[in-house]
C-alpha cells in the first residue's frame, strides 16, 4: 500500500453528492485515514468539497482517480448504474473499495463484481451501516450467543406514506436506479435480516411490486430535487415471501409511498427463534422470551450520547479489514445475495410466479 508517512490508508472519494459527504464527515473522525483524491462527473462540485474538506487532489472523472498511485482505498457514492463499472475498474486498479449500496441494478452486474474481486486480492466491503447501530449490534450478540435458538420466521419491512426521492431523476427510473423503495431503502432491511437469520442462502422468492402513486405524481417526499420533465417507472410499494435453504422464511414490505401509518412509517423487523425473539421499531428494541409459563420481554438498550455513530463504526472496519486483510462482515458476497434476492422480487412480480434463485 501507498500509505503515508503517519501510516494513514490514503482515500479516494469517488462522487460528491449527499452521500459522499456524508462519507467526508465521518472520516475526518478516524485519524488512521485521509482523504486525498475526490473525483465527480461535475467538477465544481468535486471542487467546493475538496476546499471544505482540505482535500487536496480534485479529478474531473473517476478514471484519472484511479491512476493516482497514491490512493490505497476508494469509497464509490455514485448513482446506482454505475456502481459495477467503477467497482469493477477500482479492483483492477488495486485498489480497496466500499460500495454504497445496491451493489449493483442487477444481479448479472453484482456477479461481475464478484469476480473481479476474486482476482484482486483487495477488500470489497458494502456500505450498509445498519448493522453498526448499536440496537442492532447488540442483538446479533444475543442471537451469536444462542438465546433466540434457532431463527425460523422474520417480518421485516419499512412503509413511508409520503417519500418518493427525487421524482423524474436517475431515482425512478428503472435503468439508472434498478428499482424503487425495494432496492433503495428495501435492501437495508434484508441486509439486516439475513445479518440476524446467521446469513442462510435464499433458494426462492414470491413477490409482487405496484406503482400506484408516482405515476400520478403523488406520494412526493423531500429528499432530493424534481425534475418534472424526467420520467417515472419504479414501483412504489414492493411486498415479498423469501424462503431460506434451511426452512426459514422472511417477510418484506416495503414503499416510498402507502396510505398506512403503519409502525409510524418507521423500519422495522421480528424475529421469531425457537428459543427466543426480538422486535425492532425505529430504534428501540425487545427481546421476548417465555419464563415460568408466562412471556418475558427484556428491552434492548439504544446507543448512548456521545457514542460513535454506525457510520464512523462502518468505516473503522473497513479501514481494520484492509490493515488485516480480513473479510469485512458486510462482504461482496452478502451484496451479490442482496441484489440476487431484489431482482428475483422485481422477476416473480412480472411473471407471477415463484422464482428460484440460481447459486451456481
Amino acid at each position: 500500500m501507498a500509505m503515508d508517512a503517519n501510516n494513514k490508508i490514503q482515500i479516494g472519494l469517488i462522487g460528491a453528492g449527499n452521500i459522499g459527504n456524508v462519507h467526508l464527515n465521518e472520516l475526518k473522525k478516524l485519524p488512521e485515514a485521509a482523504v486525498i483524491a475526490i473525483a465527480d462527473a461535475f467538477l465544481p462540485l468535486a471542487e467546493s468539497r475538496a476546499k471544505e474538506h482540505g482535500i487536496p487532489h480534485v479529478y474531473a472523472n473517476y478514471k484519472q482517480l484511479l491512476q493516482d498511485a497514491n490512493v490505497d482505498a476508494v469509497i464509490i457514492a455514485v448513482p446506482n448504474e454505475m456502481h459495477a463499472a467503477i467497482a469493477i475498474q477500482a479492483l483492477n486498479a488495486g485498489k480497496h473499495v466500499l460500495l454504497e449500496k445496491p451493489m449493483a441494478i442487477n444481479a448479472a452486474s453484482a456477479k461481475e463484481i464478484v469476480q473481479a474481486h476474486k482476482k484482486s486480492n483487495k477488500t470489497l466491503m458494502m456500505a450498509h451501516q445498519m448493522r453498526w447501530e448499536p440496537i442492532h449490534m447488540q442483538l446479533k450478540e444475543q442471537i451469536d450467543k444462542g438465546a433466540l435458538g434457532h431463527i425460523y420466521n422474520v417480518k421485516t419491512g419499512w412503509l413511508r406514506r409520503k417519500g418518493i426521492p427525487g421524482w423524474g431523476t436517475w431515482f425512478t427510473q428503472m435503468s439508472k436506479s434498478g428499482g424503487g423503495p425495494l432496492i433503495d431503502i428495501g435492501v437495508h432491511m434484508l441486509d439486516l435480516s439475513l445479518h440476524f437469520m446467521g446469513n442462510p442462502k435464499p433458494v426462492s422468492v414470491f413477490g409482487t411490486t405496484y406503482a400506484e402513486f408516482g405515476p400520478k405524481r403523488r406520494g412526493i417526499g423531500t429528499w432530493g430535487t424534481p425534475d418534472w420533465n424526467g420520467s417515472y417507472d419504479v414501483e412504489d410499494l414492493a411486498t415479498a415471501l423469501i424462503k431460506m435453504d434451511n426452512g426459514s422464511t422472511l417477510s418484506l414490505d416495503v414503499s416510498w409511498a402507502a396510505h398506512t401509518d403503519m409502525l409510524d412509517n418507521q423500519p422495522y423487523i421480528y424475529v421469531m427463534g425457537t428459543e427466543g425473539g426480538a422486535s425492532l421499531r425505529g430504534g428501540k428494541g425487545k427481546l421476548h422470551t417465555e419464563l415460568f409459563d408466562r412471556t418475558a420481554d427484556v428491552e434492548l438498550q439504544p446507543g448512548k450520547e456521545g457514542d460513535e455513530n454506525s457510520r464512523v463504526r462502518l468505516s473503522r472496519h473497513f479501514l481494520e479489514c484492509i490493515r488485516d486483510g480480513k473479510e469485512p462482515l458486510t462482504s461482496g458476497l452478502s451484496g451479490l445475495t442482496n441484489s440476487m434476492v431484489l431482482e428475483a422480487i422485481y422477476e416473480s412480480s412480472r411473471s407471477g410466479e415463484v422464482v428460484k434463485l440460481d447459486w451456481n
